[in-house]
């Protein structure tokens, strides 16, 4: 049965790095949709209610069901404007087959992590703080919680345990 990783957060919080990372670890056949690349990249649209994003993401979600060991999703993803690609994903996957990351970090955590990115150069402490949603927890999919204590390498070492053992 396929898997589905889910890894939330706030800007800056060590999502994208995290996703990375377990590809790696699972190796070949492992998806990863970054909110940010389809948001920006690929359809450069705002985050927001009713994004354009939200309607690729969850056509990418159902290709990893159907074409992939494992998919893992990585960004904001706030819960209320993604709600229907949870939704989604919870009637694909079940909630057995899906294993959810939530970084709960303060925004200190976050601003100090954001410093050490390129995307720096970007924006700076006012977005990050404009954009702050602190616990936006999908609350109908379980989400294990990361906070500043976790670092990359035991983050990565319990998913991939997590994952392996079903």
């Amino acid at each position: 049965m396929p898997k589905l990783i889910v890894i939330r957060g706030n800007s800056a919080s060590g999502k994208t790095t995290l996703a990375k990372r377990l590809q790696k670890a699972f190796g070949p056949n492992t998806l990863v949709l970054s909110q940010d690349i389809v948001r920006r990249n690929m359809l450069y649209v705002r985050d927001e209610v009713d994004t354009e994003a939200i309607k690729l993401l969850t056509t990418l979600v159902e290709y990893g069901f159907a074409n992939n060991k494992i998919t893992i999703l990585e960004g904001i993803l706030n819960s209320e404007w993604y709600q229907a690609l949870f939704e989604k994903a919870l009637e694909l996957y079940g909630q057995k087959n899906i294993h959810a990351y939530y970084y709960d970090l303060s925004f200190e955590e976050t601003l100090s992590r954001h410093l050490t990115r390129n995307e720096r150069l970007e924006f700076g402490e006012a977005e990050l703080k404009r954009w702050w949603n602190r616990k936006d927890y999908i609350g109908f999919i379980k989400e294990e919680i990361f906070t500043e204590e976790i670092g990359i390498e035991e983050a990565v070492e319990r998913i991939v345990l997590e994952v392996k053992s079903d």
